[in-house]
């Protein structure tokens, strides 16, 4: 699903979800006079930047690179637990600024997350966090529907006693989060709880896939307006690791796929401005 974007201005390549009629549009270039939205990302401020230049080194090659990761990581767990909304602008400068980085170092980053759909870039107005239309919802849905069966059935055949206790592990952490009422750490550990499956199995290609599609499916949520406690229930995270504990693939997968059944039920995607009635809005005024 990786396609590397180029940084806004640079006639770069529109990196969206998905062009077609069910396309979203784009973000408005006003935002919000609210306060800055980003500002959720300077609760752990990175390290200064070196200043002189100095020959890359495979050492100072490694530490650009952890350095983007760190980057990426702290803006993927703020939209992961909707500190960032879909269509927030990300601005590079102000992001190099929180960061302490160069902005080229930002446009790396922010290629990155364009080329897994989770940021969109566009020409001469820059990159925002997705903004998935109700079709592309609805594509995320059926992609999730037709691999999550299948993460399943790799991981019980490849089942340890050791995966079984990570999974539960994660499952007591999205327990305890929920005892504490942590919302923002029940959306992220809810999420995690898929990706994990799939890094279990122990494919790549599909870890990667499911990181992407949890990623999105979060950011349908937070449109869509679907319930936490509804969307996504510790309940059903926990059956599902039971059946995978006694290797019942039959009972996982279809446990799996009413879990997929309810969150989307959850959503409001009939609420699409195409097929609202203006006559019946404006009579009411």
């Amino acid at each position: 699903m990786h396609r590397h974007g180029d940084h806004c201005g640079h006639a770069s390549r529109i990196s969206p979800l998905r062009r077609g009629a069910g396309a979203s549009p784009r973000p408005d270039s006003a935002q919000p006079a609210a306060a800055d939205p980003l500002s959720v990302l300077t609760s752990c401020p990175m390290p200064p930047r070196s200043s002189p230049r100095k020959p890359a080194t495979a050492s100072r090659r490694l530490e650009r690179e952890n350095t983007n990761d760190d980057i990426y990581e702290r803006i993927y767990v703020a939209i992961l637990e909707h500190r960032l909304h879909p269509g927030t602008k990300l601005g590079e400068e102000k992001l190099a600024e929180i960061f302490g980085v160069s902005r080229a170092r930002v446009r790396e980053v922010l290629a990155r997350l364009a080329h897994e759909q989770i940021v969109e870039l566009y020409p001469q107005r820059g990159a925002f966090v997705a903004k998935p239309s109700t079709e592309q919802a609805l594509d995320v849905f059926e992609a999730r529907r037709l691999i999550e069966p299948a993460v399943l059935r790799r991981l019980i055949e490849t089942l340890t006693p050791e995966k079984v206790a990570r999974l539960r592990q994660h499952q007591e952490l999205e327990l305890d989060a929920r005892r504490r009422d942590d919302k923002r750490a029940v959306v992220r550990l809810s999420g995690e709880f898929h990706t994990l499956a799939a890094e279990l199995a122990g494919n790549s290609a599909l870890a990667r896939t499911m990181r992407e599609l949890s990623t999105l499916t979060c950011l349908i949520i937070v449109l869509y307006d679907a319930p936490t406690a509804s969307s996504c229930r510790a309940d059903e995270h926990s059956e599902i690791v039971e059946a995978i504990a006694r290797r019942d693939s039959a009972r996982a997968e279809k446990l799996m796929l009413e879990h997929l059944d309810h969150i989307e039920q959850s959503l409001r995607l009939d609420a699409n401005a195409e097929d609202v009635d203006l006559e019946a809005v404006f009579r009411e005024d």
